[in-house]
């Protein structure tokens, strides 16, 4: 019998359709998944809340307003062993999206971990002060690391000797309806063209001064950002005439959108916070017919921009040029096609399957041979309890 797999995520599920939920849904065909979300903060008891989707089980801690740090992990440790136990869950597969919730799972016994990392979160200014001594104790503990594209693979596997790189693939099939006739969205059909288009998060690793002077080189051109802003400065987001924030969209509904656009931008800003990233909308922006003009992020000038799949380009007046360019093509490259037929969910998935079996074969064969027959609680779990229950 396969293993249960407990993820561990800084991403919801149900906010941004990403790398995390590409993976375990593929996960849930041929094990129990677990998918453990960050708290929601502001209930009056707390609970763990259950969903289901795609044959995962979500859990949301909900915790009372004013419970932090040690102690909100020490309450969401209690929680979350506590539904474990419930299902029989012995000893699962530990899978680290981030390394911040390290301490929630410390004492639960592990199958095999895996640190599937995609980004340098470090380097982020909101990156919590914990965040590098966390990730050095999983590095520690991992049997296996991911990284979500070469640069990041360069880095990572100075601390780890088992890492594999993994750049985030693409259901191509559902971008590629945006090269068929299909009806363009309400908030963006009365747009006039030519439509350049964004889709993401905007946060600190978007160019907004690239996109504010783009807006203002040409103003007859419209700028569509989707996504939602988080974490900028309100100030700091430009809000020229022509520039079109329509906020968050399902995935579902995503291609309609591309469709509607004339080129598809990366604006991402050229700063340590993307240094190590891999945008997955890079191949998405090109399975969906788009041509693409981005700034020289490492992950993409290589391999897109080597490749010439992919227009690179830095200040206002070069990017302007690359949409001009390709304004006049309408179309990725040819050789788009067959490159992305070498990117797929299922494959990645597979390969990652095959790794993640042999960590778990080699943490076994490590393992003293003893019984486990329970998810012992937590020693601190009884003074959280005490604590709710008035009997401290």
């Amino acid at each position: 019998m396969n293993a249960d797999l407990l993820c561990l995520s800084h991403l919801r599920w149900n906010v941004v359709h990403q790398r995390p939920r590409e993976l375990m849904t593929r996960f849930a065909a041929r094990r129990r998944v677990y998918f453990l979300e960050e708290p929601v903060v502001g209930t009056g008891f707390p609970f763990l809340s259950v969903t289901r989707s795609d044959g995962v089980r979500i859990l949301t801690p909900q915790l009372p307003r004013g419970i932090e740090g040690d102690d909100a992990e020490m309450l969401i440790r209690q929680l979350l062993r506590a539904h474990l136990r419930e299902h029989g869950v012995i000893k699962p597969i530990h899978w680290f999206c981030t390394p911040m919730m390290q301490p929630i799972v410390d004492a639960l016994p592990a199958a095999a971990i895996a640190f599937d990392c995609t980004d340098e979160l470090s380097v982020l200014a909101v990156a919590p002060p914990e965040l590098v001594a966390r990730e050095q104790a999983l590095l520690a503990r991992a049997d296996v690391v991911f990284t979500g594209g070469h640069s990041l693979f360069e880095r990572k596997r100075q601390s780890h000797p088992n890492v594999h790189a993994f750049p985030s693939s693409i259901d191509v099939e559902h971008f590629a309806q945006a090269r068929r006739a299909v009806q363009e969205p309400d908030d963006q059909r009365h747009l006039l063209r030519p439509r350049i288009g964004f889709c993401g998060i905007v946060d600190e690793r978007v160019d907004l001064r690239l996109i504010d002077a783009v807006a203002r080189l040409r103003p007859y051109w419209q700028l569509v950002m989707i996504g939602p802003a988080t974490k900028v400065d309100s100030a700091a987001v430009p809000r020229a005439a022509n520039i079109h924030y329509l906020g968050m969209k399902s995935y579902d509904d995503l291609p309609r959108y591309l469709a509607g656009w004339d080129v598809a931008m990366l604006p991402y800003a050229r700063n340590d916070s993307t240094r190590y990233i891999n945008p997955t909308k890079t191949p998405e922006y090109l399975a969906a017919g788009r041509p693409v003009v981005s700034t020289s992020v490492r992950d993409v000038v290589r391999p897109y921009g080597e490749r010439q799949l992919v227009r690179i380009a830095d200040t206002p007046e070069a990017f302007v040029a690359a949409v001009e360019h390709a304004l006049v093509e309408r179309a990725p490259p040819p050789a788009v096609d067959a490159f992305l037929a070498s990117l797929s969910w299922d494959r990645t998935w597979a390969a990652m399957d095959r790794l993640l079996e042999a960590a778990v074969s080699r943490r076994a064969a490590r393992a003293p041979r003893r019984p486990v027959s329970r998810l012992d609680p937590h020693p601190a779990a009884g003074a959280i309890d005490a604590q709710l229950t008035g009997e401290a």
